[in-house]
């Protein structure tokens, strides 16, 4: 079967179900409690906010779910069936995508080229997969309808992302995401070392992959980010789970405390 941008996030009736449960996630490294007895869930069509300081668990957890660590124990459940993730190809297989902070990006290709490193698009099919032909045209076109639809604007979509701004770069990653992400979208400080404009063009770009329905974790440690985004936010201290919230301009200080132990 070949890739394709194109991805069905259910039916109506599905949207109250979560798409991704966590529960009971622990994890050590040696003597170090990494995470303990964490418990999240995130539906399509919703933003959930992580919060905490540096070395509150976050990226462990977000690595755990895509893949990169195991948990010691603990389940992860994806519409409604118990999944084991054991590597980052299996969580591309059941439909999570990540977004580091490092873009992982290939600078000498174009954004097409990007979206579908590893997962060409060849044929004829009856050929062995070494000798097929990689049909360029349809994943340039691909790429530039999904680039459209959530109405990222580059100067030119053959030119090498090298060439190209923070902002650019930034939303060439976050788009890639959605390509294969059927499930959940996760973004680790999207707006990260942007200036004022870029991260503008960046958040617009979050927003609407869940205007999409897409389910979206996203880290984050601006305020007024999460406010503006999240429908809820889940805050990590000390490898816990310390508070849930809907995030409003009122209860910003209620954050910041559960934050930082106050």
């Amino acid at each position: 079967m070949s890739a394709s941008i194109s991805a069905s996030h259910g039916d109506a009736g599905e949207a109250d179900r979560p798409v991704l449960t966590i529960t009971g996630a622990t994890k050590r490294f040696g003597p170090v409690l990494a995470l303990s007895e964490i418990d999240i869930a995130v539906r399509r069509g919703e933003i959930l906010c992580l919060l905490g300081d540096n070395g509150a668990g976050k990226s462990t957890l977000i690595k755990c779910i895509s893949g990169v660590h195991r948990l010691d124990s603990g389940t992860i459940v994806i519409d409604g069936q118990t999944t084991a993730i054991r590597s980052p190809a299996e969580a591309r297989s059941a439909g999570i995508e990540t977004v580091y902070q490092d873009l992982a990006l290939f600078d000498n290709l174009t954004p097409a080229q990007n979206f579908f490193a590893g997962r060409e698009i060849a044929g004829p099919k009856w050929l062995p997969r070494g000798l097929r032909f990689l049909r360029q045209r349809q994943m340039d076109c691909e790429a530039a309808s999904l680039l459209a639809g959530l109405k990222v604007t580059l100067p030119r979509n053959d030119a090498v992302v090298a060439m190209m701004s923070g902002g650019q770069r930034q939303a060439i990653a976050v788009a890639r995401s959605t390509v294969f992400a059927r499930k959940v979208v996760i973004l680790d400080e999207p707006t990260a070392a942007l200036g004022l404009r870029e991260s503008r063009q960046v958040l617009d770009l979050v927003a609407r992959l869940r205007d999409q329905g897409n389910a979206v974790i996203l880290i984050t440690h601006n305020m007024e980010h999460v406010i503006e985004l999240a429908n809820r936010a889940v805050v990590l201290r000390q490898g816990r789970k310390v508070g849930e919230l809907i995030p409003t301009a009122h209860n910003k200080q209620q954050l910041v405390a559960m934050i930082v132990g106050a």
